[in-house]
């Protein structure tokens, strides 16, 4: 029996995140424990005349050869990211049964297969950065990611399909007025030279001087929610502390603190030192992972709770994120990296962003009186002051 949501999801993903049209190149690629959801893509994706392909991950497989394989058999080129890479359209799901696998495998090894991989992220990223490739991620409900969540299978379905608006009668038009109101500022942000942000233990200054914010919206991941942008390599100043647990490849690591001068990281500690050795191993994955690729501002605040899940946790709203690594080229960015890792900091309490002097976000809301002027009219009818749109009628908060 078909699940309707998934159909739904199937649906929104090919017709209004990546825009499939007849003769595009679609490949789909997820694990295998996310079969249904490979399933109902290709059924939307053949339905709008493309020509699909498909690509299923077994993590299990993955392990072995990282465990008990020689550097040649686990350190090659995925074969499945480079093809998807090489696509028109790729739509990916996350969802595993199991999100430790890969956790009990030596740090080296794993940064040897970032390595490898290095060529197909740049094609990857370059391909995005101009068009050519229309990619968006998405997650696929499992009894492995409910228990990450600390949910029941019922519980997390429910919260994965109700922070996509798919609940809704019509979820493309709750994502287009979120854009309208996110395109605000995206345009208020664009032109600033320097974002000041403060909170706990945070004091770090961000050089965004002719760089592109991106608007969030649907068509990149799925759900969305967040205005980013790729910070100038060398212009970053100062000390951040992320507040939720930054999570690699199954580790967790509790209050990552990173010291920065000229855009480098210069000093790094976490909450659990016995996983220091471990963090550095990815923040030293090459030249490349001491810089910055992103900054960003979650904005979904039908989202509001932890799930050490990254595509629903970046767009906490009242959160902001950065990520090491590699640089968004649509943003502007040039930092090139085999790894980017997003780090999230709650701004709900003691949080402030200044852009050039100017306080524009505070206590995890925008000031919208800021934008609300003839330079960036309000697009939307809701004169509520914390977001344009209301939470869907579905939306259950769980703490």
């Amino acid at each position: 029996m078909k699940d309707e949501r998934l159909e739904k999801l199937a649906d929104v993903l090919v017709n209004y995140s990546t825009k499939v049209k007849k003769g595009d190149r679609v490949a789909i690629s997820a694990e295998d424990a996310a079969l249904p959801f490979i399933k109902a893509v290709a059924r939307a994706a053949v339905k709008a005349g493309a020509l699909v392909e498909y690509y299923i991950d077994v993590p299990d497989v993955d392990a072995e050869l990282l465990k008990n394989g020689t550097e040649e058999q686990y350190a090659r080129e995925n074969i499945r990211f480079g093809a998807c890479a090489k696509s028109d359209v790729w739509i990916s799901a996350w969802g595993s049964e199991n999100t430790k696998t890969m956790q009990s495998i030596e740090a080296e090894r794993l940064k040897q297969k970032r390595l490898a991989n290095k060529d197909n992220r740049k094609i990857y990223s370059e391909r995005m950065g101009t068009g050519e490739l229309r990619w968006c991620g998405t997650q696929f409900p499992t009894n492995g990611d409910a228990q990450n969540a600390g949910m029941s299978l019922e519980e997390y379905e429910d919260f994965v399909y109700t922070a996509g608006y798919l609940y809704e009668e019509d979820p493309v038009a709750k994502w287009q007025e979120m854009a309208a109101w996110q395109e605000k500022w995206a345009s208020y942000l664009d032109g600033k030279k320097e974002l000041h942000i403060l909170s706990k233990d945070t004091d770090i200054f961000v050089n965004v001087a002719g760089r592109k914010w991106i608007n969030c919206c649907g068509d990149a991941n799925f759900p969305d929610g967040e205005i980013f942008t790729s910070p100038v390599e060398d212009g970053i100043n100062g000390y951040i502390t992320f507040s939720y647990p930054a999570i690699m490849n199954g580790n967790e690591f509790y209050e990552v603190r990173l010291t920065v001068e000229k855009g480098r990281i210069v000093d790094v500690s976490c909450k659990n030192e016995e996983m220091l050795d471990t963090l550095l191993s990815y923040v030293d994955t090459d030249a490349g992972s001491r810089y910055f690729g992103e900054v960003a501002i979650g904005t979904n605040y039908g989202i509001q709770r932890h799930t050490k899940n990254i595509l629903f946790d970046e767009k906490i709203g009242g959160s902001m994120h950065m990520a090491i690594g590699e640089a968004f080229r649509e943003a502007g960015g040039k930092n090139e990296s085999a790894i980017h890792w997003d780090m999230i900091n709650d701004m709900t309490r003691e949080g402030k962003i200044y852009a050039d002097g100017e306080l524009f976000y505070e206590n995890g809301k925008f000031k919208e009186e800021i934008v609300q002027s003839e330079r960036f009219p309000t697009p939307w009818k809701n004169k509520s002051k914390s977001m344009p749109f209301q939470l869907p009628p579905r939306w259950k908060p769980y703490s």
